[in-house]
């Protein structure tokens, strides 16, 4: 019970801080708006809430001696990925600090860049809420304001991963991963739930008549380079295959 506990509240911050980034992205552009730096707030406050409540009930069970090697080893995974997440929320959060500095909106001091982003970036903020629709109620100064809070909390975070280490001592490096570099790439699932196509490499066994003694190819076999069609996939460059 208490892993599928772990393994849902962590989920529970992965998602939001990755909302966080992709929000984040959008500062400086033409998307930025009252209502961007709005959500980057409520985000990153949810992902704080989450952060704190991982890390209590993770500091909780590896503090507990009873718990059987197992089950240690999987807590200990976990807090690494916790740890992971930590840093890449800290990470963003400095980010948004200085672009947010340099890109003032109620007094602008210089152009949005155009990085050819378009749209409301509502619909990330509200799946990082969990909520169906954003209801936004910051002032028009929100933009200068909320950098004081913002820095305020950049410190919080980096008092809290410091904290974390002296409590509990876990070494990433002793950590075995329970799936291979990459898994969730070549994973059927994946795909349609991301726009990004899975790559697999296609294998194929050079035959006797496709080469000549000194290496080079055989007449009428393609060049390096050239698109070719691997077996159940789609066309793309020799030896590679997009599905």
């Amino acid at each position: 019970m208490g892993k599928e506990e772990c393994k849902t509240m962590l989920d529970a911050l992965n998602k939001v801080t990755a909302c966080y980034r992709h929000l984040v992205i959008a500062l400086g552009s033409t998307s930025d708006s009252q209502n961007l730096r709005e959500e980057l707030k409520r985000t990153r406050k949810k992902a704080q809430e989450l952060a704190v409540a991982n890390r209590t009930k993770l500091t909780t069970l590896l503090k507990d001696k009873s718990i059987s090697k197992e089950d240690r080893a999987e807590y200990e995974r976990l807090w690494v990925l916790f740890s992971s997440s930590m840093e890449l929320l800290e990470v963003d959060m400095k980010r948004s600090l200085e672009i947010g500095q340099d890109f003032p909106l109620k007094v602008p001091t210089r152009h949005l860049i155009q990085t050819g982003m378009t749209g409301s970036t509502s619909t990330v903020a509200a799946r990082a809420m969990s909520v169906q629709n954003m209801k936004y109620e910051a002032d028009s100064n929100i933009d200068t304001a909320d950098l004081k809070d913002l820095q305020s909390e950049i410190t919080q975070v980096s008092q809290m991963m410091e904290e974390m280490e002296m409590k509990v001592q876990v070494a990433p490096w002793a950590v075995v991963a329970k799936q291979e570099a990459g898994a969730e790439l070549k994973s059927n699932l994946s795909v349609g739930n991301s726009s990004v196509g899975v790559i697999s490499i296609c294998e194929e066994e050079p035959k006797d008549d496709e080469a000549h003694a000194d290496g080079h190819p055989a007449r009428g076999a393609p060049p390096q380079g050239r698109a070719v069609t691997c077996p159940g996939g789609k066309q793309g460059l020799k030896g590679i295959q997009y599905k």
